[in-house]
């Protein structure tokens, strides 16, 4: 029987699929899903590319955001999103209060803001496996 366990490099991996997903549905760039397929429906400049792609990249995302989710949702449950939003909440009030990043640059808010969505992404992901390495419970789904 295979041990499964999680390495550093699998944490960063879930990292950073956390990260492309989030700043690939926006980001205060504009240069993402939102800015090239879904802002010109509401009166934006319109953009290249085919309608029949920008479906598809849409499809694509929601399922990674519904896998994300989801994955978030039943590893860290209501209580521990809860711990998540409110340790990410204190990370960005730290960061304004030492000046690190400006209460009135909206990129750089909005900046914090998505990296700290997508850290709690990938601590859903990944935290059965850390669990389970630090205190030795596996976790399971109760399925009826």
């Amino acid at each position: 029987m295979q041990r499964e366990s999680i390495s550093f490099s699998g944490v960063l991996l879930r990292v950073v699929a956390a990260l492309l997903l989030v700043y690939g549905t926006w980001n205060p760039f504009g240069y993402s899903f939102y800015d090239w397929a879904i802002a010109p429906l509401f009166g934006a400049p319109p953009t290249e590319g085919p309608i029949a792609v920008k479906f598809l990249l849409g499809v694509v995302l929601v399922a990674a955001w519904a896998v994300f989710v989801t994955a978030t949702r039943r590893s860290l449950g209501l209580w521990g999103a809860l711990l998540a939003v409110a340790l990410t909440a204190g990370v960005i009030w730290v960061l304004i209060s030492y000046d690190l990043v400006s209460a009135n640059s909206s990129k750089g808010v909005a900046n914090v803001v998505l990296i700290c969505l997508a850290l709690c992404l990938a601590a859903g992901l990944s935290w059965s496996f850390v669990s389970r390495r630090i205190s030795g419970q596996v976790d399971t789904d109760v399925v009826d």
